[in-house]
């Protein structure tokens, strides 16, 4: 479908109002607004599993980083798979800022690595952050423990049965 600017004059007017516009230069095609695709997701895991590989193994010619022991939680790419954000932290969480530092000092030497188990066309640029999901998840038991929170989900709410 053409826009209704689009459409010579001998067309009728109702015509031209009534056809949508469908403007495929218009949209953005990596901002879809429903999370990542299936290909994020699929190199994303690849990534994490050949970065955990990498670290577990040694590769990496510093002493600093060979001396913690990371865990990869997470690898989120970008839409054109060039940016990898890898959420790590250091087992037990000690010196978890040493150890971002010194994964982002080693970072191109770590792409490197991880690119020669990899069969996509261009590298990833590394990015590294620290993984809060375990503090997220120590919080959320927690407020589970509070006494005013347990109360309230063994017995249910009193307003809901007056509405029936």
């Amino acid at each position: 479908m053409r826009h209704p600017q689009c459409f010579p004059a001998s067309y009728p007017v109702a015509v031209r109002l009534a056809t949508p516009y469908i403007g495929v230069m218009a949209q953005n095609r990596f901002s879809t607004g429903q999370g990542p695709s299936q290909r994020q997701l699929r190199v994303g895991e690849l990534i994490r599993r050949t970065l955990s590989d990498v670290l577990l193994r040694g590769d990496v010619h510093d002493p600093e980083l060979n001396r913690h022991s990371i865990t990869v939680g997470e690898v989120r790419a970008s839409p054109d798979l060039k940016v990898a954000t890898a959420y790590v932290l250091p087992l037990g969480g000690h010196d978890a800022e040493e150890a971002l530092q010194a994964l982002r000092r080693n970072a191109a030497e770590l792409r490197h690595l991880v690119a020669k188990g990899l069969t996509l066309k261009y590298a990833p640029q590394l990015r590294f952050q620290l993984d809060e999901t375990f503090d997220r998840l120590d919080d959320t038991r927690r407020m589970f423990a509070e006494e005013r929170v347990r109360r309230d989900i063994e017995n249910p709410d009193d307003d809901d049965r007056d509405d029936a």
